[in-house]
């Protein structure tokens, strides 16, 4: 059974999420305030977690990336605003996906399971080999860890999504909309940004420098290869 953690001030949003989430197979716990929400994935159980972006104490995004220094679990941001400012900040401290308020509670839904299934399976038969290895980045695909020359690097379930799918076609062109595809499993609707914000990520993470990359290059207009 799978733990899912509501965070938002306010009590009528989490109990309505709550109800979305009851007919999966899910156990769910609520915290109040962005420092209940890191307190809760430290000391406890918890494989996804759903965080209100405007919450006292501790925001959202403060609580992203708190949660980061320890845990690589898919961390959604609830959020009443549109503007990207927003969403690019989440995502850049380590967020993996946001839905704006009001909920679709059939959105909700889909993209908790989404997350969730590449959390534990990491696009499981994209990828034949348990291990692949590009130059000096070796991805074991069993144990769900990369090293860079030798070094481990930590990467959230998407960034690690996203790696597998381009070192598992090394060469191969993914346009921003096809990397969205293969890796979020849903339609590709405005989500250049987004795959963006996780492609300059991960070139921070595994490239020595991100400005000159040498593993994952752009073809302007078309998109990224490996």
């Amino acid at each position: 059974m799978y733990r899912i953690l509501i965070c938002d001030d306010d009590k009528d949003i989490v109990n309505a999420l709550k109800i979305y989430l009851s007919d999966a197979d899910y156990e769910m716990t609520e915290a109040y305030n962005g420092r209940e929400a890191v307190e809760k994935v430290r000391g406890e159980e918890i494989h996804l977690a759903l965080l209100d972006i405007m919450m006292p104490e501790m925001d959202g995004i403060q609580a992203t990336a708190k949660i980061r220094e320890f845990s690589n679990i898919p961390i959604i941001l609830l959020t009443a605003k549109s503007e990207d400012s927003d969403i690019i900040l989440g995502l850049n401290v380590g967020a993996d996906d946001y839905i704006t308020k009001p909920f679709n509670p059939v959105e909700v839904a889909a993209r908790v399971k989404s997350q969730l299934r590449r959390y534990f399976k990491l696009g499981g038969g994209t990828v034949a080999s348990e291990t692949l290895e590009l130059g000096g980045i070796e991805l074991n695909d069993r144990s769900k860890t990369v090293s860079v020359d030798g070094g481990p690097v930590s990467l959230t379930p998407t960034e690690f999504d996203i790696l597998k799918l381009m070192m598992a076609n090394p060469g191969k062109v993914f346009s921003p909309r096809e990397i969205y595809r293969e890796v979020w499993k849903e339609p590709a609707m405005g989500s250049e940004n987004t795959v963006a914000v996780h492609i300059r990520h991960l070139r921070e993470k595994i490239e020595i420098d991100p400005a000159e990359p040498r593993y994952i290059k752009v073809v302007f207009g078309r998109g990224y290869y490996i």
